[in-house]
């Protein structure tokens, strides 16, 4: 146990500054902790540890260029005698009633909470558990206010929010008879929110070009651009095929995306990182007609073959965007296209900018994704024209997009938060930032710096990569209002030198899925918040957790169980192109209140206060990296990596002190046969990135007698990753 911050002296903090901190800047802070801790405890015998923290963050006497060792110091010291099983995680953030008030959900709980709450409402922070439990009893009261709020415009009006009669649908058939196009909603200027024909719709910037000013591309340049494509896909393909894009995310990927949608045609989404027999089978799933991709993918200042991968998954068609330049710098099949011979299809086009765009229902499917489940092949996700409204709005109430935010989020289309972050940009007007590069160094720091980004989404992997390269050094980030960060379980220690470099603005955690077009559990702007905590279940979304028998806990109640969401939830799939719908997400889940719950497999712990955070998965499903594979995925090529493997066991555990999940190898060898672990390690990285994911890595391999296994033969691997955690340090400081 480290000092209290009553015990933190002025050498302590010179010494943790060191040369970050001036004499002068050292005896600043410790006023204000002097000061915080007498104003702290006038409030009651003993200073109130969040107090104390509230009023440091107040003060701004933490710069964000100060070392992080003394942040670390004041953070850690002032909650150094908390006790989370008594009082719930350690708060770092506080919403302010005054700004409540002006964010999207906080300004409609005003105007609208008196009405639905009657004299229960108060404020919108003090009344927003209540408003959230009551979006979840009448989420059609809740829809008809937040559509008003978003850019969509129907063609054809709904004649209702919410259909609940057709039983074949527990998520609800949701805005019955409407008919419109996403993709144009995305395109058109709109008076409310007030998004305009020169505003600026994307911000980017190419990697090596750094101190180069940004690129901006207005809205109805856009618009133009998505229409020319979309002219180009109709003179080469019938309506409605699926056609596949598998390149890095820049602006002409998502001017290609939402081309695919405008013209009626649907989106295959393939991530860039993919091996070839991954692409392979996402593009045999979906029966693509086509693929965009690039000739080359660059990053770090290194170039990679991206067309080499599509041509050895072998698809009927390839249309190829150079990675420089206005050519292609490899030789192209004969049955491919380049881009530039792609958009000659419409050089005798009277109108090629201009296109009317194919109006469909809004349970049409406009992309399709895919999410790997605990079978080997990935699970085939078809989004409708309802879950980029469902993912707008979460991103609308939670993270307060709004008209003037600059919105960040290094990803890629292959990815569910590719769709969402592009689609919740452009249904509420901010302007999407986009780096053509590798996220992991200076120059993506300096561009969210130069953008001017206002809300930033990261993966915790990359948080720690930043941090620890202190590649962010000299680089300004006070603009950003919030973060976001989803993927993996978060490290507190990162996220407080993440939050710490906008002057303790809230990183707020999401968790979702796919099939869900959103998060269930988030962070909240009307909410304190805790590092590596989710402060609430998303707005209309309800869930319990269940214990071992399948009984739900009491709401509120201390507790460790899988989670049960309740079905009805708009954007939420009711089919799966390649798996039995029902039996993925609802056979042997347990009724609860008369309702059917629906399968997500999350274990999920609620502290003391009711925060929330993620304890893995109920199956043996895995997330490295962010991304969802499968234990039988990763034991298939491990299985053949050597001949003296007889077989191998996959599990991954997230450290003692949270952050990413480590990926363990168990190995049982051949009778006779003899490795040494760290080869082993070496070995199943290599296979494992060629033939899964490159982005994949073994973190420790461990050579074992025998698997532990069910009278049935089945592998325990329960009994594998508790043996692991075991083994792992214990690194917690709170």
């Amino acid at each position: 146990m480290g000092k209290s911050i009553a015990e933190v002296g002025l050498d302590d903090l010179c010494n943790a500054g060191g040369l970050g901190l001036s004499i002068e800047g050292a005896r600043e802070i410790y006023q204000v902790i002097t000061e915080a801790i007498g104003f702290a405890g006038s409030k009651s015998s003993d200073p109130d540890p969040r107090e104390v923290w509230r009023e440091v963050v107040r003060r701004r006497v933490l710069k964000p260029w100060y070392p992080h060792q003394l942040h670390q110091l004041l953070y850690y010291s002032v909650y150094a005698n908390w006790d989370a099983s008594t009082n719930g995680p350690p708060l770092y953030w506080f919403p302010s009633l005054s700004q409540s008030k002006y964010t999207n959900l906080g300004h409609l709980m005003e105007v609208h909470g008196p009405k639905l709450l009657g004299t229960s409402y108060k404020d919108p922070i003090a009344s927003f558990s209540l408003f959230q439990k009551f979006s979840v009893r009448h989420p059609e009261v809740y829809w008809s206010i937040v559509l008003k709020e978003l850019s969509v415009v129907f063609h054809e009006s709904p004649r209702s929010i919410l259909d609940k009669s057709n039983k074949s649908k527990p998520s609800g058939t949701w805005l019955p008879g409407a008919v419109l196009n996403i993709a144009e909603c995305c395109l058109l200027p709109s008076s409310h929110p007030k998004k305009q024909d020169d505003s600026c719709a994307i911000v980017w910037r190419e990697e090596g070009c750094d101190n180069l000013d940004v690129n901006r591309m207005m809205l109805k340049e856009l618009r133009e651009q998505v229409m020319l494509v979309a002219n180009a896909l109709d003179a080469s393909f019938p309506k409605g095929d699926a056609i596949a894009i598998d390149m890095p995310m820049t602006v002409s990927a998502v001017v290609i995306y939402l081309a695919i949608i405008l013209a009626g045609f649907v989106v295959v989404s393939i991530a860039d990182s993919f091996a070839a027999t991954e692409i392979a089978t996402r593009l045999h799933v979906t029966n693509a007609k086509a693929i965009f991709t690039q000739d080359f993918i660059l990053r770090g200042g290194r170039q990679f073959s991206l067309y080499s991968r599509v041509v050895e998954a072998n698809p009927c068609k390839a249309i190829v965007l150079p990675v420089t330049g206005n050519n292609v710098g490899i030789q192209l099949r004969e049955k491919d296209l380049s881009w530039n011979e792609f958009l000659s299809s419409v050089n005798q086009h009277p109108r090629p900018n201009h296109y009317t765009p194919i109006y469909q229902p809004t349970d049409s499917v406009i992309n399709i994704l895919f999410s790997s489940g605990t079978t080997g092949e990935p699970k085939a996700i078809p989004w409708t024209q309802l879950s980029p409204i469902r993912c707008s709005a979460d991103g609308w109430a939670h993270n307060d997009i709004k008209v003037g935010d600059v919105y960040c989020w290094p990803t890629n289309l292959g990815w569910v938060m590719g769709p969402v972050l592009l689609f919740t940009c452009f249904l509420n007007g901010a302007t999407l930032a986009l780096y053509h590069g590798s996220p992991l160094g200076h120059g993506f720091g300096k561009f969210v710096q130069d953008a001017g980004v206002t809300v930033l989404g990261t993966v915790p992997s990359l948080v720690k990569s930043w941090k620890n390269t202190n590649c962010l050094e000299g680089l300004d980030w006070t603009k950003i209002k919030c973060f976001a960060t989803t993927g993996e379980a978060s490290n507190v220690d990162d996220d407080l030198w993440l939050s710490s470099k906008s002057y303790y603005k809230p990183v707020l955690e999401c968790c979702g899925g796919t099939e869900l077009s959103s998060a269930y559990i988030q962070g909240s702007l009307l909410q304190p918040q805790a590092f590596g905590a989710f402060s609430t279940a998303a707005m209309t979304a309800g869930f319990v957790i269940l214990d071992e028998h399948g009984h739900s806990y009491p709401d509120d109640e201390v507790c460790v169980g899988e989670v049960g969401l309740f079905p009805l939830y708009l954007g939420a799939t009711d089919r799966l192109l390649n798996a039995d719908h029902e039996k993925v997400y609802f056979k042997g889940m347990p009724m609860h209140n008369g309702i059917h719950l629906r399968r997500h497999g999350d274990i999920l712990k609620r502290t003391v206060g009711s925060y929330f955070t993620v304890q893995g998965r109920a199956d043996d499903t895995m997330n490295l990296g962010g991304i969802k594979t499968s234990s039988v995925e990763i034991e298939r090529v491990c299985d053949r990596a050597d001949q003296s493997i007889l077989e191998t066991a996959a599990v991954s555990v997230a450290p003692p002190d949270g952050g990413p999940e480590q990926l363990i190898i168990f190995v049982v060898l051949k009778e006779g046969a003899s490795h040494q672990p760290e080869k082993l390690k070496m070995i199943f990285s290599r296979a494992i990135q060629s033939n899964l994911n490159p982005l994949f890595k073994v973190s420790f391999v461990k050579i074992v007698p025998e698997f532990p296994r069910t009278a049935s033969n089945k592998l325990l691997r329960r009994v594998l990753r508790d043996q692991v955690k075991q083994e792992l340090p214990t690194r917690s400081r709170i």
